[in-house]
């Protein structure tokens, strides 16, 4: 499907037996090769407190990466404006376009301390689903409840570090609105008082909200006009009513006539399944250690994987996860995204895939490149 472009989603993982300083090396490479297999985009997550993430700061990271690439465009994925200003964020985005105009997407979250969106089941959507899958065969699993992760004391401590003391998050759709309005160039106080980000103002960059459901953020994206990204590789119960959230609350602006989805999956590839299964085999130890909230630990070989001694309340936390990570061949991955794509309706797609080995990241990754251009 080569009218449909597939992007990059990067968290920096650090792998067991590396450090930070290896996994930002390969990142630049991977960031090089993928612009090498044409893939659209190269995003970076926003992570704190995390002993197998070195992604902390979206906007540093791809400072570093546009300097070692010259087309693909780079972008967060996204900034987490629950600890951050609407000026901080304009003023870092503009620095980076100052000397990379044209080339920046500012992806736009609500984490970072923010309650969630909202309580209860799940929203109606367009596509139907009957038992886990949509009829098109993709898997769409119960929905995954967060709400243990907030009283975690390490999301506390996380807290206390990323804020100053006091400070108050402002409300997010006021937030947009003044980061809007900064790239714009109309800020206005309440009393009337412009202020002018510069750099910031006028950057040529594209602004993406992401969401998980079909909650405020998709409202906020879709009102103001935005791009919205949906996270299938994050809440997979919640990426339908998520996009067609949005496309519901979209009006046209001036930056676009008509609603703009992408949708991230998490991928491993290999030349075969049996291959591929073998390179994931981390992925679900890796994932309960985020849900368990003690932090992203650094991604496991297969062996260390297999070694963890699982209980039924281990597989049932990261099943949703797991089920719906897309393992295997060339094709039989690039089916998957298919489905993805359809029951979805898609424009785009964000891949982010982790694998123990380097080399095997960047090898699946082209194989999946390859694949998608016959298709």
């Amino acid at each position: 499907m080569p009218s449909i472009p597939l992007g990059v989603l990067d968290l920096i993982p650090i792998s067991s037996g590396s450090t930070a300083t290896e996994a930002l090396r390969n990142t630049i490479d991977l960031a090089q090769q993928t612009e090498r297999f044409g893939y659209a985009r190269y995003w970076f997550a926003e992570h704190h407190l995390n002993p197998g993430v070195a992604g902390t700061s979206p906007a540093v990271a791809l400072a570093l990466t546009a300097s070692a690439t010259s087309t693909i465009r780079i972008g967060s994925g996204a900034v987490q404006l629950g600890h951050r200003t609407a000026l901080s964020t304009v003023e870092e985005f503009g620095l980076v376009d100052a000397l990379h105009p044209g080339r920046l997407d500012l992806g736009l979250g609500r984490s970072g301390g923010r309650p969630p969106e909202r309580k209860g089941g799940s929203l109606p959507t367009t596509t139907s689903v009957v038992d886990g899958r949509a009829l098109n065969g993709l898997r769409i699993p119960p929905r995954f409840s967060f709400e243990h992760l907030l009283g975690s004391p390490r999301i506390a401590l996380q807290q206390l570090l990323l804020y100053q003391p006091g400070a108050r998050a402002q409300e997010y759709g006021d937030q947009i609105d003044d980061i809007l309005a900064l790239l714009r160039g109309t800020y206005r106080s309440a009393d009337g008082v412009e202020a002018h980000a510069v750099p910031g103002e006028g950057a040529d960059v594209q602004v993406w909200i992401l969401g998980s459901s079909g909650g405020l953020s998709a409202d906020v994206a879709g009102r103001n006009g935005l791009r919205f990204a949906a996270n299938y590789h994050v809440s997979p119960a919640t990426v339908l009513e998520a996009a067609d959230g949005y496309r519901a609350a979209f009006q046209p602006s001036e930056e676009l006539a008509k609603p703009y989805v992408s949708v991230s999956a998490d991928v491993v590839v290999a030349e075969d399944d049996a291959t591929a299964r073998e390179l994931a085999a981390g992925y679900g130890l890796w994932v309960r250690s985020i849900r368990t909230a003690e932090g992203a630990i650094e991604f496991p070989t297969p062996e260390q994987a297999r070694a963890h001694p699982w209980a039924d309340a281990d597989r049932e936390l990261v099943a949703d996860r797991v089920d719906t990570q897309f393992v295997g061949s060339p094709g039989r991955v690039a089916d998957h995204l298919e489905r993805l794509q359809e029951a979805t309706g898609a424009d785009e797609l964000l891949i982010t895939t982790i694998t123990h080995g380097h080399a095997d990241r960047v090898r699946s990754y082209e194989l999946l490149a390859e694949e998608w251009k016959r298709r």
